[in-house]
């Protein structure tokens, strides 16, 4: 198969509060798109589009000083925080309309080796339309968000959500997957599950991942739960599916358990019941404040998508 010709690339940077790790990144993406350049992988107009969810730092400020004298700086900022599945979203659909043959989105803390991205273009030179970056290890996580991780990937797996494991956000996508996603417009995005279900030929590369040079992390524990939560909800029907499942479990255990009391009670036997009576019905009480509450918040997402409201509202275009 001959291979592609050089593509105009996009890399989609979302960013948050990212003042103290910006100046480096800029850098080093500068570099990167230079060296690429030069090396014929990609064509001179390639730049990095960095997207501004709603900083409160001075993350716009120096995008914009630096767009003055970066050739390879654009960049878009949102006027109020959006999340960062919807910075992504933005910096692929903006690089779409822009004219871009592929993008590849990374986070701007560089903790995704930029040094995988020669590989690839190498992978989309040979036709692959989606090409994943995925971690070779954690070594880098601690035990207890590498077990949550696994457990994770596992879960979802469960649920028959097909993810690929040890990837994240930091992704190749070719202009016609850019195309088609314009036609998926749920507004809860959870990109890591989309992805897989497009049907697009797929390549992975695999990196080790990066310690954090400065700033923090954007995910603490309650995000990483709330996000993972999403996906889980965005993606599956099956939590619905285990809630009736469980009801009809607790109806058939309350059944058996009210044939057995009748049957002792035909029988002229007493069966001191305060305590069982009391474990049964917290249980099922449980149970049903349980089931409700799990449609409770798929109904949430039908809300949501039902008003059909901007994912995200840009304010400002270098």
């Amino acid at each position: 198969m001959p291979s592609r010709p050089a593509p105009l690339l996009v890399l989609v940077v979302p960013c948050y509060n990212e003042e103290e790790t910006l100046p480096r990144t800029l850098d080093a993406l500068a570099g990167l798109l230079s060296r690429c350049k030069a090396e014929g992988l990609i064509r001179p107009e390639s730049y990095a589009l960095y997207v501004d969810d709603g900083s409160r730092d001075a993350t716009w400020q120096l995008l914009a000083a630096r767009h003055a004298c970066d050739p390879y700086c654009r960049g878009i900022s949102f006027a109020a925080n959006a999340g960062h599945q919807n910075a992504v979203w933005a910096g692929m659909d903006t690089a779409r309309q822009w004219g871009a043959d592929c993008i590849i989105s990374l986070d701007a803390d560089l903790q995704d080796d930029i040094n995988a991205i020669p590989e690839m273009l190498a992978r989309y030179a040979e036709g692959a339309d989606i090409v994943y970056g995925v971690r070779k290890d954690r070594s880098t996580d601690t035990a207890f968000k590498r077990g949550t991780a696994h457990f994770f990937y596992r879960l979802m797996g469960w649920l028959n959500v097909r993810l690929i494991p040890d990837h994240a956000d930091y992704r190749l996508a070719s202009r016609p997957v850019l195309e088609a996603l314009r036609g998926f417009e749920e507004q809860t995005l959870f990109l890591r599950g989309l992805f897989p279900t497009l049907g697009f030929k797929t390549e992975k590369v695999y990196y080790s991942r990066l310690s954090r040079q400065a700033g923090e992390s954007k995910y603490p524990l309650l995000k990483m739960l709330s996000f993972a939560w999403r996906g889980i909800t965005s993606c599956s029907a099956a939590p619905l599916r285990l809630a009736g499942f469980m009801s009809l479990a607790c109806m058939i255990t309350a059944l058996i358990y009210s044939l057995v009391s009748l049957y002792e009670h035909l029988q002229g036997e007493t069966i001191p019941g305060w305590t069982s009576l009391i474990i049964v019905v917290l249980l099922l009480g449980a149970v049903q404040l349980f089931c409700l509450a799990l449609m409770g918040e798929y109904i949430a997402r039908i809300f949501t998508e039902v008003r059909r409201r901007p994912r995200y509202i840009v304010e400002k275009t270098l």
